[in-house]
């Protein structure tokens, strides 16, 4: 004998993928605005593209001239802007759950009316759960490209980051140079003054370096004691004048040991990118140009000579 809850079941299963079926097509169909925003965001975790779909949304109900959207993320602002003037001015504090997510702000030259200023907010409020997920997405990419005890990039950045740079000296015949750092004698700083002392030093030296470059310019940890850095647009001489530079600001720093400071001075290997050259055989050259400066005194600077 049958089981009359499983009779039920069975009978009303069809009836219930019809509704289903119904309200897909009503999903998929509706034209109103807040259908159509969440439906778009939902495909990108890209944050540019999605508050670019939220400015083109917006703008189809609300007019603006100006649209701006801020946010601090993983160190780094991020900036999205379209449009130009308007002296009247809108601006919204994204908030989920008391953690900030931006400011968008809105301009035009006509006042924003109750009713306006009510629609921006039913926008952002269908809108800001795929903003918040956007920016953990580029906040867990950042925490993986970012080495824990300096704050600066890390070797996989590096890799990515020479990789794009080789494709783009390729593409564009335009010059890059890479630095290959390494401080002297590390060892024996942790050896007599414990790894706390040592990754203090590691700090102070990855902010020395961020500080002896261009904008243009980017450090990475490559390892250990070892920093890289990435010049675009820089040819040897230059690149060779960037780590002389850089040597200068480090012999520079002092650890106050106990009465007693320490201080450290670093070699430096460059390698101008070559035509037809992988990443792994640019970084190989400025390794064999750093090993040859720690191989003659240290504290001093060695290019990877190159011809044309």
């Amino acid at each position: 004998m049958k089981n009359i809850s499983s009779i039920q079941s069975a009978t009303s299963q069809p009836k219930d993928l019809a509704v289903l079926r119904q309200a897909y097509q009503g999903w998929s169909n509706t034209p109103d605005v807040f259908s159509r925003l969440t439906k778009r965001l939902s495909t990108t975790l890209s944050l540019e593209i999605q508050v670019g779909i939220l400015a083109e949304e917006l703008g189809g109900v609300i007019p603006f001239d100006t649209f701006t959207y801020r946010h601090q993320i993983a160190h780094r602002e991020f900036v999205y802007a379209t449009g130009i003037g308007g002296r009247h001015r809108c601006e919204y504090r994204l908030n989920l759950e008391g953690v900030n997510y931006g400011t968008l702000s809105l301009n035009r030259r006509q006042k924003f009316s109750e009713d306006e200023l009510k629609g921006v907010e039913m926008l952002i409020s269908a809108a800001i759960c795929s903003l918040r997920n956007a920016c953990r997405f580029i906040t867990i990419e950042q925490a993986a490209l970012t080495d824990a005890l300096t704050s600066i990039p890390n070797k996989r950045a590096l890799d990515e980051h020479l990789q794009r740079a080789s494709l783009l000296a390729e593409r564009h015949a335009e010059e890059y140079s890479l630095i290959l750092c390494d401080l002297d004698h590390f060892k024996a700083v942790n050896d007599q003054h414990g790894h706390v002392v040592g990754d203090h030093l590691l700090r102070l030296t990855a902010g020395a370096l961020e500080a002896a470059i261009r904008n243009s310019d980017t450090v990475y940890r490559f390892g250990g004691e070892e920093f890289a850095i990435l010049l675009p647009h820089t040819g040897e001489q230059e690149a060779r004048e960037v780590a002389d530079r850089v040597r200068d600001a480090i012999s520079t720093l002092r650890v106050d040991c106990g009465g007693k400071d320490l201080s450290v001075t670093i070699s430096c290997g460059v390698a101008r990118h070559m035509a037809e050259e992988g990443a792994d055989q640019w970084i190989a050259r400025a390794d064999e140009a750093l090993y040859r400066a720690k191989g003659q005194g240290r504290n001093c600077t060695r290019v990877f000579a190159t011809i044309g």
